[in-house]
């Protein structure tokens, strides 16, 4: 996947979010994502093709899929914000 690619899984309402990376073959950062746009977590180079639970651990909206490694290439942690109309913000 090109590093200026991701994938944005959007909730119809908050919850603990739980993930797993079968039939996905390469390594993602997971960004979990609450109501107001903030990163509450981040699951770091995930394990292609296993049915491992990955959870958010606090409710969120929204899982933001990208290259592993790209977050921290990027300097994303948590308590950072996210601007995408999905979110509210203009």
């Amino acid at each position: 996947m090109p590093d200026d690619h991701g994938m944005l899984f959007l909730f119809d309402h908050s919850h603990r979010a739980v993930m797993w990376m079968m039939n996905t073959y390469l390594p993602l950062d997971m960004l979990f994502i609450d109501q107001d746009g903030v990163v509450r977590s981040i699951a770091k180079d995930t394990v292609p093709m296993t049915r491992t639970r990955i959870n958010s651990g606090v409710p969120v909206l929204a899982v933001l899929e990208l290259n592993a490694g790209l977050s921290d290439a990027l300097g994303i942690k948590p308590g950072d914000q996210i601007v995408h109309q999905f979110f509210g913000q203009n």
